[in-house]
C-alpha cells in the first residue's frame, strides 16, 4: 500500500517539475513543499543521500525563487545555455563526488544502494544549480538522474515514486526542447531590438 505521505510528496513534486518545464516561477514553492515531504519518505526508506538531497532542494529552491525573480541585476533571469568550459568539468567532478560520498555511506551507514543513491544526489545537485540559473543544460542532467532513480526507488518499494520519475524523464525531454526554443526566441528578440 502506498503511504499518504508518498502520495502527497509526489503530488507536489510533480507540480513543481511540470511548472519548471513550463518555465513558471511557481515551480519553487511547490518544490519546497514536495521536497520537505520527500525528506521524510526517503528517511523512512533508508535512502540517506536522498534525505540530504531534499534538504538541499528546499534551500536551493528558496535561492532559485529569488534568482528567477531578480537574479539579473534586479530583472528576471532569462533561459540561456551554460558555458561549455563549465560543462566540461562538471561530469568528471560529479562522478568523483558520487564515488566519495557513496564510499562514506557504505562505510558508515546502513544505506541501501549507497553508490546509486549518491549518483542521484550529486547529479541532482548539478541539475538543480543549472535550473536555478535557468540554464538549458539542466534537462539532460535530469534525464540522467531520472534514469538512475527509477530502478533505485522501485527496488525500495517506492513504486509510485518510480513511476512518477519515469514520467519526469519524459517531461525532461519535452522541457529541454521547450527551453531551447524559448532561448532561441529570446535571442531573436534581442537581435531585433539591437537592429532597431
Amino acid at each position: 500500500m502506498i503511504a499518504p505521505l508518498e502520495i502527497a510528496a509526489n503530488g507536489f513534486a510533480t507540480a513543481a517539475i511540470l511548472l519548471a518545464g513550463r518555465n513558471s516561477i511557481h515551480t519553487w514553492w511547490t518544490g519546497i513543499v514536495g521536497c520537505a515531504l520527500f525528506a521524510v519518505v526517503f528517511f523512512q526508506a533508508r535512502l540517506y543521500a536522498d534525505v540530504v538531497l531534499q534538504v538541499f532542494f528546499v534551500l536551493s529552491s528558496v535561492a532559485g525563487w529569488r534568482l528567477w525573480l531578480r537574479g539579473d541585476h534586479g530583472h528576471a533571469l532569462r533561459v540561456r545555455p551554460a558555458d561549455a568550459r563549465s560543462l566540461a568539468w562538471i561530469v568528471p567532478l560529479g562522478l568523483a563526488c558520487a564515488a566519495g560520498y557513496g564510499a562514506l555511506l557504505h562505510a558508515w551507514t546502513d544505506a541501501y544502494a549507497p553508490f546509486a543513491d549518491s549518483l542521484v544526489l550529486v547529479f541532482s545537485v548539478i541539475a538543480q544549480l543549472l535550473l536555478m540559473g535557468r540554464r538549458i543544460e539542466n534537462w539532460p542532467f535530469w534525464l540522467l538522474v531520472n534514469s538512475i532513480a527509477v530502478p533505485l526507488y522501485a527496488s525500495r518499494g517506492l513504486y509510485l515514486t518510480a513511476v512518477l520519475y519515469a514520467m519526469y524523464w519524459v517531461n525532461a525531454i519535452v522541457a529541454w526542447a521547450s527551453w531551447r526554443r524559448l532561448a532561441r526566441l529570446q535571442q531573436e528578440g534581442d537581435a531585433v531590438l539591437a537592429e532597431a
